[in-house]
């Protein structure tokens, strides 16, 4: 058995006597938030990173209370309860002459001092998403992505950041849709004269950004649905079988989406319309 074989017929073993025999490990890319097995040990924990040591790759493996142990990257791991051969992501490109929006890409091209125009998301997760796929192209035009924390606010950052022709502000809006909390308060934005030509307040009718992913990306059909009165990220992550006992799973599992997006192809038409559409809006003139 070689060095990192961790598991063998004491940890898989059956009735039977051909069960006695190692299974055969599946080659599985590395992902932040995948939760594994230490085959050998039982441990269990979700995986937070990996590094480079004088023995070799190691994957970091965080478990529920915290605790961080690490383990020889390659076979000797269960996913799902089965033996799974662990392998370094392969670096994924965008296509050629291309960023991840799919715009043109400029070689050579600096990062433009920011500009006095904002663009505003509501939360983390969101500015997370937006720089994920459009983050070259902010760079080129200097424009920065701000979190909001939130839509109730916005009116009074809006009269302290003061927008004017120069100084534009965009707003995306979760949940957009006619007749909620969201939609009343971009209403009020829209009539309020100091702002007219100089905040444009759009959004998507998604519950939250991580719906703005496609759910064949993420590995399941759809996208369920959570009732109203239930934390909605935690019954997410419950309803397609992913850990979701505190804040903590909560941001694994948002760490295991985002690593699944990698172009503008792999996220909804309309999420990457609207955003486009306030990226052109600051950078008029």
């Amino acid at each position: 058995m070689n060095t990192f074989d961790r598991y063998g017929a004491d940890v898989l073993s059956g009735s039977s006597p051909s069960s006695h025999r190692p299974k055969k490990s599946t080659p599985v890319e590395l992902g932040l938030g995948m939760v594994l097995e230490d085959a050998m040990s039982g441990y269990v924990g979700a995986v937070v990173g990996a590094e480079k040591t004088t023995a070799g790759i190691v994957v970091n493996l965080e478990d529920r209370v915290g605790k961080v142990r690490a383990f020889p990257l390659g076979p000797g791991f269960l996913l799902e309860g089965k033996p799974v051969d662990l392998r370094l992501p392969a670096k994924k490109k965008s296509a050629p002459g291309r960023t991840a929006s799919g715009s043109r890409a400029v070689a050579g091209a600096r990062a433009r001092v920011a500009r006095g125009s904002r663009i505003w998301v509501e939360g983390k997760h969101d500015a997370e998403l937006v720089e994920k796929i459009w983050g070259d192209d902010l760079r080129i035009e200097g424009v920065v992505v701000e979190p909001l924390g939130g839509l109730d606010d916005v009116a009074d950052k809006l009269a302290a950041f003061g927008p004017d022709k120069d100084h534009r502000v965009g707003v995306l809006a979760d949940h957009l849709v006619s007749g909620t909390k969201e939609s009343k308060i971009a209403e009020a934005v829209r009539a309020d004269p100091r702002y007219r030509d100089v905040v444009h307040i759009i959004g998507h009718p998604y519950v939250d950004i991580w719906q703005a992913v496609k759910p064949h990306v993420v590995g399941i059909r759809q996208w369920p649905n959570v009732p109203r009165g239930e934390d909605w990220k935690t019954g997410i992550l419950a309803r397609i079988g992913w850990p979701h006992a505190d804040h903590r799973d909560v941001a694994r599992g948002w760490v295991r989406i985002l690593g699944k997006v990698s172009t503008i192809a792999d996220v909804e038409p309309t999420l990457s319309g609207r955003v486009e559409e306030l990226i052109d809006f600051v950078t008029v003139g």
